[in-house]
């Protein structure tokens, strides 16, 4: 996959409010000017979950004020290098994309569904985002310009395999 330009990549959850929204912005900060970032949701919430963007300011010392929950639709006439679907729900209902993407799954509870305490759902939020973080540092150190089709689909497939 020769690139001379940022890759573009795209993050797909059901409600695209905590997930997507930390890997969109961790790896912004992981790879600055490697990758273009969005995400989005096969069912949108409408509103990025207060406790993802107090995830990243806090934890992560990212600024995501400017986070959006969008459709799918949004990018559906977007060229995307990479979707990477980050729950199950978006990965069976995944639409199809233009030109040839690389689609891997990476699978991870929802920190949004935790219920009970702040501290105990901050936890949970904490977690995913390190989670998602290593994971997206792994695939960051991919040598992705080397690797060509089914190779790097296999690799980047493999970084959501526990």
């Amino acid at each position: 996959m020769t690139h001379d330009k940022p890759f573009r990549i795209l993050f797909l959850c059901t409600g695209n409010s905590a997930r997507s929204i930390l890997a969109e912005y961790l790896i912004r900060r992981i790879a600055p000017g490697r990758f273009v970032s969005c995400s989005a949701g096969v069912e949108p919430k409408g509103t990025v979950h207060p406790m993802a963007l107090r995830t990243l300011r806090e934890r992560f010392n990212i600024d995501a004020s400017d986070a959006k929950s969008e459709h799918t639709d949004v990018y559906k006439d977007t060229e995307l290098d990479f979707v990477i679907t980050v729950c199950d729900h978006a990965k069976e209902t995944c639409p199809v994309w233009p030109g040839q993407p690389v689609i891997a799954h990476w699978g991870m509870p929802d920190p949004a569904a935790v219920t009970g305490r702040e501290e105990d759902i901050a936890r949970a939020f904490y977690e995913t985002a390190l989670v998602l973080q290593r994971r997206l540092e792994l695939f960051t150190s991919l040598p992705l310009d080397k690797l060509e089709g089914l190779k790097l689909a296999e690799a980047v497939r493999a970084i959501g395999v526990k």
